[in-house]
C-alpha cells in the first residue's frame, strides 16, 4: 500500500478535505485536515491504513477537477477511481446510493427495498451516514419518505444546496 495524501479544497459548499493514495480515492470529509485529524486516523487504523499523510496524489488533482467540473454544471457523474471500507452492508448501500441519477431523489425506504432489506430503513441511514466519499457517492440524494430533507453528514444546507444545484443544472 502506498501512502495515503490528503488535500483541502475549498469548494462552493466549504472547505472538504480529500484522502486518496496514488490509484484511489478514499474520504471526503467536510472541514480541515485538522478538523478531521483524529477521525482519520482512527479510521486509517480501523482499517490497516497508513496514518501519516503526504500532500500529493494525482488522484485528488482529479477529484479535485470533477468536482470542479460538477459545481460548474459541466459534469453529472464522477469517473475517477475510488476504495470503499465498510461493512457488506454499508457497500450494499453505497452501491445502490451510486445507482441514484443526478437530479433526482429517493427515500430510505426505497433503498433498503433496492438492496432487499425493506424493514433496515434506520441502518441504510446508518449506513447513508458513514458514506466515505458523500458528493461521488450521492447521498445527498437521500430525503425521506415525506419528501422532507432529513440527515447529511455535511449539515443539511449543503444537501439543500446540492440538489438545487442538480435540479438548476440538470
Amino acid at each position: 500500500m502506498s501512502m495515503l495524501a490528503y488535500e483541502e479544497w475549498q469548494s462552493p459548499i466549504g472547505m472538504i478535505t480529500i484522502v486518496a493514495d496514488n490509484e484511489k480515492l478514499y474520504s471526503f470529509q467536510y472541514g480541515s485536515f485538522k478538523q478531521n485529524e483524529t477521525e482519520l486516523i482512527q479510521w486509517c487504523k480501523k482499517y490497516q491504513l497508513p496514518t501519516s499523510f503526504i500532500h500529493q496524489s494525482p488522484v485528488i488533482d482529479e477529484a479535485i477537477k470533477q468536482l470542479t467540473e460538477y459545481f460548474n454544471g459541466e459534469r453529472k457523474q464522477f469517473s475517477v477511481d475510488y476504495v470503499l471500507h465498510g461493512t457488506s452492508f454499508q457497500k450494499k448501500v453505497w452501491h445502490a446510493l451510486s445507482e441514484i441519477p443526478y437530479g433526482k431523489t429517493c427515500s430510505y425506504q426505497d433503498i433498503a427495498r433496492k438492496i432487499g432489506t425493506e424493514k433496515a430503513v434506520r441502518a441504510v441511514g446508518g449506513a447513508n451516514n458513514k458514506n466515505p466519499i458523500s458528493i461521488i457517492i450521492p447521498c445527498h440524494r437521500v430525503i425521506g419518505k415525506n419528501g422532507k430533507m432529513v440527515g447529511y453528514g455535511g449539515g443539511l444546507d449543503k444537501k439543500e444546496y446540492l440538489l438545487k444545484l442538480e435540479e438548476l443544472k440538470g
